[in-house]
C-alpha cells in the first residue's frame, strides 16, 4: 500500500501545482495562504513531503475548488444523497499513522467533510509533543475504537469509544492513538453558518478552461474533444475533431508516455496475487513491441484479429499494439469451443487469433 500512497500524493501535488498555475499565484503566496513556510509548500508541491488534509483544504480554499478536485482530479456530481458502505470512502492520505476516507466525496457543494479515520497505534508518540495543524470551521471527533488524545490547544483530553469532542477547528490541535491499540473515529468538519462552504463550491468547466488557455496549460484529450457543458458543470454535448486521424495507442497513450513518462496507466493483480504496475512509458514501450512483432507475422492495416486474453495484462499491451499497425481487434471470451472458432474465423475474416494458454481454451 506504500506505493499507492506515494503515488496518490504525487497526483495530487502535481494537480496542486498546475491549479496554482493557472491561477497565476507564486510559490511564496501559496505558502503565504496555507500558512507553511516557502520550503514546506515546495516540498508539498514536488511530492517530496506528506500532505496532510488540511493542507489540502487550505489549497482548495486558495483556488476556489472542490477538494475532490484536489485528490481525484475531478468534480463531485452528486446532489440529492450518497451512501457509502463500510469499508469503501475515498482515501485521502497515509501521515503519521494517520488513515483518513472522505464519506461524501461526490456529493456537490457539501457544508460538511465526513471522514472516516483509522490511527496507528505508536508507542514513541506518546513521548512527544502532539503536531498540531488549524484549518477553517468547525470539527466533531466521535471515537468508536479505542483511545484517541485529543489535543485543543494547551489542552489534552484521552476518549474512548462512544466518547466526543466538539471544538473550533482553526485552533492548533491534533491527536494520536494511546492505551497500546490503534483508534477509529469519525472526524466532522463543519462550517459554523450551515450554508455551502465557498471553497468547496465546484468550480465551473468554463472558467478553468477560459484559465487553462491563459497560462497555456493543455490536456492530450483536448486535441481531439470539444464538451459543452451548463453552469452547474453538467455535461450538455460533446463534439470531435480530427476523428478521422485519431489513434488511441499513439495520440493517448504515447502522448502521454511523452509528457508524464511515469505516470500509473495500470495496476494488474493476477488470480495467483501477483501484482505488477504500469507506467504510461511501459504500455507506450510494449505495445510498440507487440506492433513490430505482428507485422513480422504479417498482419497489416485493416487485417482483424481475435483476442482471448481473459483478464491478463497482455491484453492492453496486444490491443494498442494493433491500433499501431491499424488493425482490427476483436476482443472474444475465453469459453469459446473449437466450433465457435472456426465459425468466427471464417464468417469475419479473422486473420490470426491470439489465445491464452490458461485454461481449455
Amino acid at each position: 500500500m506504500h506505493n499507492n500512497i506515494d503515488e496518490q500524493l504525487h497526483e495530487i501535488a502535481a494537480r496542486i501545482r498546475e491549479l496554482r498555475l493557472i491561477m497565476n499565484i507564486t510559490p511564496v503566496e501559496m505558502a503565504k495562504k496555507t500558512g507553511v513556510t516557502l520550503d514546506e509548500y515546495l516540498a508539498c508541491e514536488d511530492g517530496r513531503s506528506d500532505i496532510t488534509f488540511a493542507f489540502i483544504y487550505r489549497c482548495a480554499t486558495v483556488f476556489k475548488v472542490d477538494v475532490t478536485d484536489i485528490i481525484e482530479g475531478s468534480s463531485p456530481n452528486l446532489m440529492q444523497y450518497v451512501v457509502t458502505r463500510k469499508g469503501d470512502g475515498q482515501r485521502i492520505e497515509k501521515a503519521h499513522g494517520m488513515v483518513y476516507y472522505n464519506l461524501a466525496p461526490s456529493f456537490r457543494n457539501r457544508i460538511a467533510e465526513p471522514l472516516f479515520v483509522t490511527v496507528a497505534y505508536d508507542k514513541d508518540l506518546e513521548n512527544k509533543p502532539i503536531e498540531v495543524t488549524t484549518h477553517e470551521g468547525q470539527e466533531c471527533d466521535i471515537v468508536i475504537k479505542g483511545s484517541l488524545m485529543v489535543q485543543v490547544g494547551d489542552f489534552k483530553e484521552v476518549l474512548t469509544a462512544g466518547d466526543s469532542i466538539y471544538y473550533n477547528s482553526s485552533t492548533p490541535h491534533g491527536m494520536i492513538a494511546v492505551n497500546g491499540e490503534d483508534c477509529e473515529f469519525y472526524a466532522m468538519v463543519l462550517n459554523p453558518t450551515g450554508a455551502p462552504v465557498p471553497e468547496l463550491t465546484y468550480a465551473k468547466e468554463e472558467s478553468r478552461d477560459k484559465a487553462k488557455k491563459e497560462v497555456g496549460v493543455h490536456r492530450i484529450w483536448q486535441n481531439f474533444a470539444i464538451p459543452q457543458v451548463d453552469e452547474n458543470g453538467t455535461l450538455l454535448k460533446i463534439d470531435f475533431k480530427d476523428d478521422d486521424d485519431f489513434n488511441f495507442a499513439f495520440d493517448v497513450v504515447d502522448g502521454i508516455a511523452k509528457e508524464q513518462p511515469s505516470k500509473l496507466a495500470m495496476v494488474h493483480v493476477s488470480k495467483d496475487k501477483v501484482e505488477r504496475r504500469f507506467t504510461f512509458l511501459d504500455i507506450s514501450r510494449e505495445s510498440s513491441r507487440a506492433a513490430n512483432y505482428f507485422k513480422s507475422l504479417g498482419i497489416k492495416k485493416g487485417d482483424r484479429v481475435m483476442l482471448v486474453l481473459k483478464r491478463h495484462y497482455q491484453f492492453w499491451i496486444a490491443l494498442n499494439g494493433l491500433h499501431k499497425i491499424g488493425a482490427i481487434a476483436i476482443p472474444a471470451t475465453n469459453m469459446l469451443q473449437k466450433h465457435d472458432f472456426e465459425y468466427r474465423f471464417v464468417s469475419a475474416g479473422v486473420s490470426a487469433i491470439l489465445c491464452t494458454t490458461d485454461g481449455d481454451t
